[in-house]
């Protein structure tokens, strides 16, 4: 008989649960419980015919348990098991568990009634004031809202001088307890006798009997005794400082067919053991009537627990801890990752989904396990705004069936989530210096070539502030995006600068911004423009080289980099700016390209100049050569005059070597564009280029 909080109708419901052997009815008008240390509510009825004639149950008959369990326990306070009638004697019942409601209950013993809380208090949460104003004795207990009876505890409530001090739960073996004699007006002035079980076992002034060691004999009933009046005697329950039971399954999940083996044992080891086993809750009924002396197989998924038992008397173990078993049945749980890309970056908005393969109409609890060190909550998606490094790890997951608790599938194989730092893509051009009006193709690459990824092309151009900033234009025709992880620019004929970047998803994550690279250009335009002094595409160290803006601005800046587009700085840094000159300086050696950036966000021509700290140089303009027109190019040495042949070379090409140090062009071609570079006696000029220009 367990309580039924689900019937409303009355205060005291209750339903009947068949006792194990019994379904079928017993011949014997005699039952008896094994293993039973819980308070319990019992009822009989009997039958007979077929079809069976039942009789109506009997009155219902408990067996009181002052053993307290987690499940439901009841707590009195002061935890003393008599106390004086009195509005001032404040006496609180708490209800204590795996429940959230409870119902605080008494039985009379003197007139065989049955009270709930309402009778006489008001319950709050799990809380209930005792009844202290009427002389009585009652035995108290606790009903959860899942079913369960706490412990049973028996108090006297007494309208007289004296009262006696003892425990109201049971004191543990080994462990110390003191009971007093405690009178409601005055003191005490002449001997105080106590007794155990009708003996005296001290007398004399002290109103205090302290035990320092408690043995299983010292349980029994006590009372104490002053000037001729006596307390009511109270019952001392001693409980054996018993070791506790541990419970080890060889595995939590159930294979399909298949089955587990569970172990119980006492720690530390000692022999005669058997060991009760239970399902679901400690307070049901064994799993079976024969105590088992070794492990057990189970087949079916549930709450298990374990408790030892030896000797006559009976002697027990605490309960073990439970452990939970699933039966694992044959749907396939499958981690899948939303969007499905082979790598995931810093930022991004990813899902994680635990799917049921044919699970059908059925609702699904879910359990997830991972590496990482954020463990997803108990939902079929796991939804990540903004991934970090802390989400990487392996992803496993199963599911439940919501309505067969113990029910599950299998763990479903992992799935690996690397996230990455947040990508910086690489752009490349086709060619860094441009020929007047031909394409050029820029090319957005990143490492992860997976789909998904849209592309966005910008040319930078210089802000009008004085300060060293671009600012981003998207280029024509790209100004949603483009699929393609390249762009040609058609028809270009300025310097420019460009930059991608690349996104994906929704809402879009995006890269990084790719550095900037530079497509130089030699041709020269009104609005900006570079002029070189003197103007050669080479000069000794120590030449004094002037860079001069011109064009649609007043306010300049001529600025330096790699012929690879690196290093970009600024004239104050390297050379003297006065207006818009900037005086070079020729210390050293260098191959470095040379442009200016107006006030109004223009580029001008670029001019690649090399500083020789050698003997020889070539002497070829900085600035492009117009088709039709002469030009010259010479050989300089530094110290002396040439004495032998002087070989001169476009393309790596031999195309003059004789004494003469100028080569003439008459007519300049564009076939004639090109690297030219001069050589004497075994000395080499570096290489420059030389631009033309259509007319």
């Amino acid at each position: 008989m367990v309580p039924d909080p689900s019937d409303k109708s009355k205060s005291f419901a209750f339903r009947f649960e068949m006792l194990p052997g019994s379904s079928s009815g017993t011949e014997q008008d005699s039952y008896i419980v094994r293993g039973r240390t819980l308070t319990a509510g019992y009822s009989c009825r009997v039958g007979r015919g077929d079809p069976v004639y039942y009789s109506e149950y009997s009155y219902s008959g408990y067996t009181w348990s002052s053993d307290i369990h987690s499940s439901a326990s009841l707590t009195v306070s002061p935890d003393s098991a008599q106390h004086f009638t009195s509005e001032s004697d404040s006496v609180s019942l708490s209800c204590e568990g795996n429940s959230t409601k409870w119902t605080a209950r008494a039985f009379s013993t003197a007139s065989v009634s049955w009270l709930d809380c309402s009778h006489w208090k008001t319950m709050t949460g799990s809380g209930c004031y005792m009844d202290t104003h009427s002389r009585r004795s009652k035995v108290y207990w606790c009903e959860s809202d899942s079913g369960e009876f706490s412990n049973a505890v028996n108090i006297t409530v007494q309208d007289g001088d004296m009262i006696l001090l003892s425990p109201a739960r049971p004191v543990t073996e080994g462990h110390s307890v003191s009971l007093s004699c405690k009178l409601k007006r005055r003191k005490f002035d002449s001997t105080v006798f106590f007794y155990h079980n009708e003996k005296v076992i001290q007398n004399d002034s002290r109103w205090e009997l302290k035990i320092s060691a408690v043995s299983k004999s010292d349980e029994g009933f006590y009372k104490c005794q002053h000037s001729g009046r006596e307390s009511a005697q109270s019952w001392m329950s001693v409980q054996a400082n018993r070791p506790k039971a541990e419970l080890m399954a060889d595995d939590r999940d159930i294979p399909v067919g298949g089955s587990v083996t569970l172990t119980c044992f006492v720690n530390p080891s000692s022999s005669g053991w058997k060991y009760f086993w239970y399902r679901e809750e400690k307070t049901s009924e064994p799993l079976t009537s024969q105590l088992s002396a070794g492990p057990i197989r189970v087949s079916e998924g549930g709450v298990y627990w374990c408790r030892g038992v030896r000797g006559e008397p009976v002697n027990y173990t605490e309960y073990s801890d439970s452990v939970t078993i699933y039966k694992i049945i044959s749907n396939k749980a499958v981690v899948t990752l939303q969007p499905n890309w082979s790598e995931v970056y810093r930022g991004e908005r990813i899902s994680l989904r635990c799917e049921i393969k044919d699970g059908g109409d059925t609702e699904w609890e879910y359990e997830w396990r991972t590496t990482s060190s954020e463990k997803p909550s108990d939902q079929n998606e796991h939804s990540i705004t903004s991934v970090t490094g802390s989400h990487s790890g392996d992803y496993r997951c199963k599911g439940r069936k919501k309505h067969t608790q113990h029910s599950s599938t299998d763990w479903s194989d992992p799935i690996k989530l690397t996230v990455s730092d947040k990508p910086l893509p690489v752009l490349t051009v086709s060619s860094s210096w441009l020929s007047a009006g031909a394409s050029v193709t820029l090319n957005c690459s990143i490492e992860d070539l997976s789909a998904g990824w849209k592309f966005y092309w910008y040319k930078t151009v210089p802000e009008p502030s004085g300060n060293f900033y671009y600012r981003a234009k998207q280029l024509p025709g790209s100004s949603s995006w483009t699929e393609q992880d390249s762009y040609i620019v058609h028809g270009q004929t300025h310097t420019a600068r460009y930059m991608c970047r690349a996104g994906r998803g929704d809402p879009e994550y995006s890269t990084y911004d790719s550095e900037p690279k530079f497509v130089w250009s030699a041709d020269i335009h009104s609005s900006a423009s570079l002029t070189v002094s003197p103007n050669r595409a080479q000069h000794f160290t120590s030449d004094s080289v002037s860079l001069s803006c011109e064009g649609n601005s007043t306010d300049w800046r001529v600025m330096r980099s790699s012929p690879e587009g690196r290093y970009r700085s600024v004239c104050t840094t390297w050379g003297i700016m006065t207006g818009s000159t900037c005086i070079i300086n020729t210390h050293s050696t260098s191959d470095t390209v040379y442009w200016c950036e107006s006030g109004s966000g223009e580029f001008s021509n670029a001019v690649n100049i090399t500083v020789q700290d050698g003997d020889m140089i070539l002497l070829s303009l900085a600035r492009p050569v117009t088709e039709g027109h002469s030009v010259s190019l010479s050989c300089k040495l530094r110290r002396r005059t040439f004495d032998s042949i002087v070989f001169f070379y476009h393309n790596e090409k031999v195309i003059q070597n004789d004494s003469r140090w100028e080569l003439n062009i008459s007519a300049v071609s564009k076939s004639d564009e090109g690297f030219y570079k001069c050589q004497h006696s075994g000395r080499e000029s570096a290489q420059s280029w030389m631009s033309v220009q259509g007319e």
